[in-house]
This record gives C-alpha cells, structure tokens and sequence, in this order.
C-alpha cells in the first residue's frame, strides 16, 4: 500500500476544532429527542422544537417561556405547497394563534402523514427572505432541523427580550442548550475541514481483494464517511475515484427502485478492472435527507409524485448533498488529480471547487428496470444526469 495511505491511524487534523461545532451536534441530538434548545445570534435568540414531533404540552412550555404566541417554520418549498406562498424561496413563518393544535402543526409539517381536513383560517403569515439579517435565525432553526435529518420544519418562539442579557444563565435554569446562530451556518463547512482518520483495515471484497477501508470522522463524534481503497494507487496519475452517497435500501437491500446498488458494486469493479482507485462512501442518505425523509419521499413517489417533487413535497431542495467531505478525504489521502467515475456534471464542478482537478469524468450508468425507469428519466431529464 503506498505512503499516503499507511498514515498514523487518528492523526490530528492540523485545522483547530470550531468552538460552536460541538455545541450544533449537542442541539440535533437535543432535537432529534424531542427537547426544545435556542438558537442566539443577531441580538436574538428563538427557542426551536422539530415541528414533526411537537406535542400539546410543548406548545405550552413554549406559550410560557416565550410570553407569547409560537409559530410555525416552514421552508418557502413546503409553504408553496399548501397554498401559502408563491415565493419558493427562503421561509415563511405561521402563527400560531387561533386554536392552532399540535397535530394540525405535525400535518402541516409533513406531506407523507396524515393531512388535515381544513387548514387553519385566517393564518399569520411572513415570508422571510435568504441572507436577510431580519429572520436569520428562523432560517437557522430550518437548518438546525435538515441537520438533524428531521423535516426542515420547526415550531419557535422568541425568548423574551428582559432575558437576553443573562442568557446563558437563564436557559441552564430552564434546561435550555444555546447554540449561536454563526455555529449552525458554518457547521457543514467546519465538519469537512476538520475529518480525521479515525480507523482502517484491510476487507478483501469479492470483487477487488486488494481493498483498504478507511474512516473518517469530525471531532465533533458526527457522522463517518468511508474511503475504500483499491489496490496500489501511482504516484503521480490521477486516480479513478467515484463518490457513492450511502443507500441502505439499493447498497444493502437491492432495492429495485434505484440504481444505487449496481452503482456501488459496478464502481468497486470497475476501479479494480483499472488497477487501483478509491471509492468514497458518505454518509448522505437520500440526497442528504436521511433514510426517515427518504421513506417519506418513497411514499409520496408511490402517490404520483417523481423524485424531485416528492424531495420538494417535503421541504427539501432537490439535492441537499455537499461535497467538502469528499474533497477534504482526497487531500488527506494526497490525490489531487481524479478521473471521476459519474454521470453528475454537479460532482464534477464541487470537486473543482474544493481545489480537486477533475481531467475526465468516466460515464456510470446500468440499465434500468421497471421499478427504476421514472427514477432514472427524472434524474436524466430534471437532475441534469448524463444518462
């Protein structure tokens, strides 16, 4: 195995550990439990619940502890579809008021559940814009919540002002965890940066017995991405690498209804047939949505809907996947130069952007069948895929 790859086993990452990214893995474990936690920065705070879980008595905390009315966040994509904005952009914020109950909140949040049989009337609504100061930290409960891999929806309501200024004291009594606003925007980013090599092991696979797995992991003890290492990598060629986003339901299942299995397995013999390469296994379930929303997804798919409405239908974009990660794991792995193995011109443009030169992209694809057919033409025709 060449140099790069028997590096120490747990080596240090030389970018120090964000101060904040704890304190976001804290909160998406708070909220993925159902527990409330805040979310400060602007001169704000809001406390935020997963709106997929909110019960009668955590309205009524929240009622209590805010002084005031809670609301609804929905992405503007979510809001869109139940007729409360034209504006797919951004969020839009629902009062509340008026007898508005949790199982009505949890319905509005998700399209995959039972729906209500009259929407609430005359609603408060605000639509908050991207990038604007005003509203940015509903936007980061928003985010806080696709973190956490729930629906990007949550009920908030404003701590009172007379509280601010002994916050942190304040939230400790209520049992609170305060997360800065900044945190939650940088977290995706700071997570990249600082992955470690955290455990590799030889696993002779089937179809290339020459195979090194290797793991990576931010400090932050989230998620593990994988590099599979295939025979001995040259020096000074660019390396066939492919960049498989995990699918317990094609990778482990052979689930018919993607290509996702026949891609992973193609990809590992394809990089042997080549003599050596790296496919890299993220931890990015469903287009990054987690395997939950993408059970929902299925289920709004088997209702009409193709994958990119259904994503939508949820309150997702289309992809909410980022390639940092992937690019962060080829640097420490000392490959520069890909010849990548896709049919998404998206990989392609993310590697460059993350300072990996790209000199081909090597076409993937595998025959389609029944189950996958709509799945492989939408992604083709609405996803840009080079099919």
């Amino acid at each position: 195995m060449s140099e790069n790859i028997s590096a120490p086993q747990g080596a240090p990452s030389a970018t120090p550990l964000p101060i904040g990214l704890q304190a976001v893995e804290r909160a998406i474990a708070d909220l993925r439990r159902g527990a409330t936690v805040v979310v400060a920065g602007n001169g704000h705070a809001l406390m935020v619940q997963a709106a997929e879980g909110v019960t009668h008595d955590a309205l009524a905390r929240l009622t209590a502890l805010s002084k005031g009315t809670p609301s609804l966040l929905l992405t503007a994509r979510r809001a869109a579809i139940l007729g409360l904005t034209s504006d797919p952009q951004g969020a839009v914020r629902v009062s509340l008021s008026g007898g508005v109950t949790a199982d009505t909140v949890r319905m509005m949040a998700d399209p995959a559940g039972p729906q209500p049989q009259h929407q609430p009337a005359a609603l408060s609504i605000a639509l908050i814009e991207r990038e604007t100061e005003p509203g940015a930290g509903e936007l980061g409960a928003i985010e806080l919540a696709k973190l956490a891999r729930l629906l990007p929806a949550t009920v908030v309501a404003a701590v009172p002002a007379e509280r601010l200024g002994y916050l942190p004291s304040w939230a400790d009594t209520e049992s609170l965890l305060v997360v800065e606003l900044d945190s939650i925007h940088q977290y995706r980013d700071a997570e990249a940066r600082t992955l470690q090599r955290v455990g590799a092991a030889t696993v002779p696979l089937s179809d290339a017995e020459n195979t090194n797995v290797i793991a990576f992991r931010p400090p932050d003890g989230g998620r593990e991405h994988l590099a599979i290492v295939i025979g001995e990598l040259a020096p000074d060629a660019p390396v066939l690498v492919r960049i498989h986003s995990e699918c317990f339901t094609g990778d482990l299942l052979g689930s018919l209804r993607c290509d996702c299995g026949d891609q992973l397995r193609g990809a590992v013999a394809e990089i042997n047939k080549a003599g050596s390469g790296v496919l890299l296994y993220m931890a990015q379930e469903g287009r990054g949505i987690g395997l939950v929303n993408k059970l929902r997804a299925y289920e709004l798919q088997d209702q009409g809907f193709d994958t990119i409405d259904a994503n939508e239908q949820l309150g997702f974009d289309p992809d909410e996947r980022i390639y940092q990660p992937a690019a962060e794991i080829l640097r420490q792995l000392s490959i520069t130069r890909v010849r990548l193995l896709t049919n998404n011109p998206r990989k392609v443009a993310a590697l460059a952007d993350g300072g990996i030169e790209v000199v081909e992209r090597v076409p993937h694809a595998f025959p389609a069948n029944r189950h996958s057919e709509r799945y492989l033409a939408t992604k083709q025709s609405r996803g840009g895929h080079l099919l």
